[in-house]
Parts: structure tokens; C-alpha cells; sequence
């Protein structure tokens, strides 16, 4: 039986602390789902096909990843995508209780599991939110997004 992971977020813009995390989580499981969140509340940077197309790109060699945009609670379109886990990371002490809190709330919904895999010690400062402040500013970004992600 294959092990499917979904991989959620915005992804606004997708970091190579979150390339990091995918890379490591099909250590775990046989196929990893990045899916982009939408939420019309939220006003992004990166429009969702822009997203859609970095991360494809990013992974078009690769069969093992899939990439899907969703508009559902996230663990409805885990169980629709035929999901075995949700993978997360964390940064921070502060990202535990929020991502403990919902792993819970999902297993007690769907009986998702998740797992959380720490974020390494030279990402843990990366973060989408720096880098769309550093973009908005006119910096350079690329020591934190993969070079194979278009952002322009």
C-alpha cells in the first residue's frame, strides 16, 4: 500500500526551508502532496497559478510529488487525495502548540495522523513571511528559495 503525505501551506513563495522538509519527508512516505491552500481572506504576494507553476516546476522530474491547489478544510481534501498523514514543520517552540492543536483536531476529525519533522538549524530563521517583506523592499532572496523557483 502506498504512503501519501499532504504537504499543506500557502507556499507564498515556497522556501528552500520547505523544499528542505518535502525532501525529507519522502524518506518517510512513497508519494508527498504539496497542497496550496486557498483562502480568499488571505491576500498573498504570488498569485495561485504563479505558486502553482514554481513548485511544479521545481519538482517536474520528480514523480513522487504532486501539486494541488484546495479550497476545503484541510483534512477533508487529505481524506479526498487519499492521504495517509499530514507533514508539517516547525520552526520554533511557538509553531509546536499552534501545529500540535490542529494534528489533534485532525485525528480526532478524520484520524489523520501527522507528523512534524524540525526545520534545520541553518532554515529555522526562513520564513515566506521574510521573504515577501524582502521582496516588497527590492532584496536579494536567493539564499531562500530554491534557484530553480522563478520569482519574477
Amino acid at each position: 500500500m502506498k504512503k501519501i503525505a499532504l504537504f499543506p501551506g500557502t507556499f507564498d513563495p515556497f522556501t528552500i526551508g520547505h523544499q528542505s522538509l518535502v525532501n525529507r519527508g519522502l524518506e518517510l512516505v512513497d508519494e508527498i502532496i504539496i497542497s496550496i491552500g486557498v483562502n480568499d481572506k488571505k491576500s498573498t504576494y504570488f498569485t495561485l497559478e504563479k505558486r502553482l507553476e514554481q513548485i511544479r516546476t521545481l519538482y517536474k522530474d520528480n514523480p513522487r510529488i504532486r501539486v494541488k491547489p484546495y479550497a476545503t478544510l484541510t483534512v477533508d481534501f487529505a481524506r479526498e487525495m487519499n492521504a495517509d498523514f499530514i507533514l508539517r514543520g516547525i520552526r520554533t517552540v511557538n509553531d509546536f502548540e499552534y501545529e500540535k492543536t490542529i494534528a489533534d483536531v485532525n485525528r480526532k476529525l478524520a484520524g489523520i495522523e501527522t507528523f512534524i519533522l524540525f526545520t534545520e538549524p541553518e532554515h529555522t530563521h526562513i520564513s515566506s513571511s521574510i521573504v515577501r517583506e524582502l521582496l516588497r523592499y527590492g532584496k536579494d532572496v536567493s539564499l531562500f528559495v530554491p534557484e530553480e523557483i522563478d520569482l519574477y
